[in-house]
C-alpha cells in the first residue's frame, strides 16, 4: 500500500468542518476590483471567450465530472487536509466554471476572488493533469482566469510590478543596460583571480553559445555568472552572453496574464540570438523560463518551436559531462537529495538526465518519494512566489506536504536539496526555514564548480 493511498484514507476518514477563506488583502486585487463595472466585465470576458478559447475551454469546463481524481495530485488539497475547495477540481468550480455558465454575468467580488485563487492558489504545475481520468489541462483554465484578471487589471501588486519592469527594462529587476554590462565585468574581475585567462566574451558574432540568464542572477546571486564562466572556460565550449536588452529569459507577465508582453520579451530574446548568429540558446536553471521560451512565448509568436534550438543547463552540463569535457576531481560527499522542477520535468522529461548529472558529481543520492513527474510541486512557481510577502504564508502553508517529503528524505541521511530552477529555490527555502528542516539548498551548478578539475 503506497503513502499516498494511505494519507488519502486518512483524509477521507477525517469528518470536519473547514474554516471559511477569508481574502489575503492585497492592493492589486482590492484597488483594481473597485474600478470594475458589470458591463466591463462581461464584455472583457465575452472578448476572451469567444476570441481567444475556442473549443478547447468549452470542452474542459463541459467535460469536468468533478470525480475527484485530480485532488491527491494537488499539495495545496493534501497540506489543507483535504478540503474540497483547495482541490483542482474546487478551484476549477469556484472561477472559470461559473464564469463560462454565466457568460461573464459575474461581479468585481467575483473576480476578485477568482483572481486570488487563480494566482496564489495554484502552481499550474499540471501534476493534477496527469490524473485526470480526461487529461483536462487545469494550468490552461488557470492562465485563461489570469488572463481575463489581467485584462480587467486585478492583478497582485507585486506580480504586477516586476511586469511593469519588464515592459520598461526588459528583464524583470530594473537592471539598467550599463549595470548589466558592470556586473559581467565585476563577475569576469573576481574569476580572473582563480583563473587569469578566464573572460567573460560579450557580443561575440557566430559563438556556438548564447548564454542567457534570468533577472535576478545580476541583481542577488550573481556568484552563478562567476560559476558559469568558469566551467564553460574549463570546458573549452564557444560561448558569449549578450551586452543588450534580451538577456534576461524570465518571464513573469507570462504568469500575470499579459501575453502581449510575453510576446514582446521572447522575441527579443530570440532575436538577440539571432542577431548575434549564435547557433543555441543555452539558459541558466531555471523552469519558468524554460517554459517561457520553449513552450509558450514562442507559440505566442506563432512558432511551433523556438527558431533557435533552446537548451536547459540540465542538458548542458549532462552534455558536458558525456563528452567528457568536464572533469570530477573529487565527488560531493555530503548526501543529497533531487527536487524535480515541474516545467523541465512534466514539461520537458529531463528527470533522467539530472539524475545522470547528480550522480556523477555526487557520492550519495538519497530520492525522495514521489519523485521524477510525479514530484510535488515546490509551491513557488506560476508566479506564485512572485505574488509576494501579503501571500508567503498561504504558500509555506499551502504546501506542508512538500515539507513532509523533505524530512523523509532527511530521515533517510540527506542534508543537501538540488533544486536545478530559481524559484524551486526560492520556494524550497522558505519551506525549509518554516518548518526548521535544517537542510542545505544548492544548484547543480554550486556542486559542477565545487568539484571539477581546473
Amino acid at each position: 500500500m503506497t503513502e499516498t493511498v494511505i494519507r488519502s484514507r486518512k483524509i477521507k476518514e477525517k469528518k470536519r468542518v473547514y474554516p471559511p477563506r477569508r481574502p489575503v488583502p492585497d492592493l492589486g486585487l482590492d484597488k483594481g476590483a473597485e474600478k470594475l463595472t458589470p458591463e466591463r466585465i462581461e464584455s472583457t470576458i465575452r472578448s476572451v471567450l469567444d476570441n481567444e478559447t475556442g473549443a478547447r475551454l468549452k470542452v474542459y469546463v463541459d467535460t469536468c465530472a468533478h470525480c475527484g481524481l485530480c485532488s491527491e495530485a494537488c499539495h495545496f488539497f493534501w497540506s489543507h487536509d483535504g478540503d474540497p475547495s483547495y482541490s483542482p477540481a474546487g478551484k476549477v468550480k469556484q472561477t472559470i466554471s461559473e464564469i463560462v455558465k454565466k457568460k461573464g454575468k459575474v461581479d468585481a467580488d467575483f473576480i476578485r476572488g477568482a483572481a486570488e485563487i487563480a494566482y496564489t492558489e495554484c502552481n499550474l504545475c499540471r501534476r493534477c493533469s496527469m490524473y485526470c481520468p480526461f487529461g483536462i489541462d487545469i494550468a490552461y483554465m488557470m492562465l485563461t482566469v489570469r488572463r481575463i484578471a489581467h485584462l480587467l487589471g486585478v492583478v497582485p501588486q507585486y506580480i504586477q510590478d516586476t511586469a511593469h519592469s519588464h515592459s520598461a527594462t526588459m528583464n524583470q529587476m530594473w537592471v539598467k543596460d550599463d549595470e548589466w554590462i558592470d556586473s559581467l565585468l565585476w563577475q569576469e574581475e573576481e574569476a580572473a583571480e582563480e583563473i587569469p585567462e578566464l573572460r567573460i566574451p560579450l557580443e561575440k558574432e557566430g559563438a556556438d553559445i548564447l548564454y542567457s540568464v534570468i533577472g535576478p542572477e545580476p541583481k542577488f546571486r550573481a556568484q552563478l555568472i562567476y560559476q558559469a564562466a568558469v566551467i564553460m572556460h574549463e570546458a573549452g565550449v564557444d560561448w558569449t552572453m549578450p551586452a543588450t536588452p534580451g538577456w534576461d529569459n524570465s518571464d513573469m507577465c507570462m504568469y500575470t496574464g499579459d501575453n502581449e508582453m510575453m510576446g514582446r520579451l521572447k522575441k527579443v530574446h530570440f532575436e538577440t540570438a539571432m542577431r548575434l548568429k549564435n547557433k543555441r540558446i543555452v539558459m541558466g536553471e531555471c523552469g519558468h523560463a524554460f517554459r517561457s521560451i520553449f513552450d509558450m512565448g514562442n507559440r505566442w509568436l506563432a512558432w511551433k518551436m523556438p527558431p533557435i534550438p533552446v537548451t536547459h543547463a540540465i542538458e548542458f552540463y549532462a552534455e558536458l559531462f558525456r563528452d567528457k569535457k568536464i572533469k570530477v576531481k573529487k565527488k560531493f560527499e555530503k548526501p543529497v537529495t533531487l527536487h524535480d522542477p515541474c516545467n523541465i520535468v512534466r514539461g520537458r522529461g529531463l528527470h533522467e538526465m539530472a539524475r545522470y548529472v547528480v550522480n556523477e558529481i555526487c557520492t550519495d543520492f538519497i530520492e525522495m518519494h514521489p519523485n521524477r513527474e510525479h514530484n510535488f510541486c515546490c509551491s513557488a512557481g506560476g508566479g506564485v512566489i512572485n505574488t509576494g510577502p501579503p501571500f508567503r504564508n498561504k504558500r509555506v502553508e499551502g504546501n506542508r506536504i512538500k515539507a513532509e517529503q523533505l524530512f523523509a528524505a532527511k530521515s533517510k541521511g540527506a542534508q543537501v536539496v538540488i533544486a536545478p530552477c530559481h524559484n524551486c529555490h526560492g520556494g524550497l527555502e522558505d519551506i525549509i526555514h518554516h518548518y526548521n528542516l535544517k537542510m542545505e539548498l544548492k544548484f547543480l551548478g554550486d556542486i559542477i564548480y565545487e568539484v571539477m578539475e581546473r
